[in-house]
């Protein structure tokens, strides 16, 4: 388990402080509960891919969490400007670029489904519906591209 945490805990962390921006306190927590559910499951022998399972659970433990009534984006204050540094904005703007020629050799199917959702804001049914593959299919695309985009760049981070 140890390993597990080492290995993908802070794509995990970060994952879950993007969705939880103006709850960021309880990240921790909720980070925590992802590893006491995946305790809980039984035949850890048997999972095939770790880092999907892992971010399957977080995605549950995020939804029952948002469930609960505790709002992770707050839309009833502004949200204040923030000075942003060219030289960061720029370094930010090369790694979008290299994400995405990356996830274009990855696997083109998955990158436009990254940007259907996170750009367009559209949902995994409509992005099923538009690529004629079910819900289920679309959200596969996605997962795939949001582990292969942490990936991508815990690698650079180590280059």
């Amino acid at each position: 388990m140890a390993a597990t945490e080492r290995l993908y805990g802070p794509g995990l962390r970060r994952f879950l402080s993007r969705k939880l921006r103006h709850a960021s306190a309880d990240v921790p927590d909720i980070f925590q509960e992802v590893f006491v559910r995946l305790l809980q499951a039984r035949n850890h022998e048997t999972i095939r891919n770790p880092q999907a399972y892992l971010y399957t659970i977080a995605g549950h433990v995020l939804h029952q969490f948002l469930q609960q009534g505790v709002p992770a984006i707050e839309t009833s204050s502004p949200l204040e400007p923030t000075a942003v540094d060219p030289a960061d904005e720029a370094d930010l703007q090369q790694q979008l670029a290299d994400i995405g020629r990356a996830l274009e050799k990855f696997s083109p199917r998955a990158h436009a489904t990254l940007v259907m959702y996170r750009c367009e804001g559209m949902t995994l049914a409509e992005i099923g519906k538009r690529f004629g593959v079910s819900t289920q299919m679309a959200r596969k695309y996605l997962m795939r591209a949001i582990v292969f985009c942490d990936q991508y760049l815990e690698q650079r981070g180590t280059e």
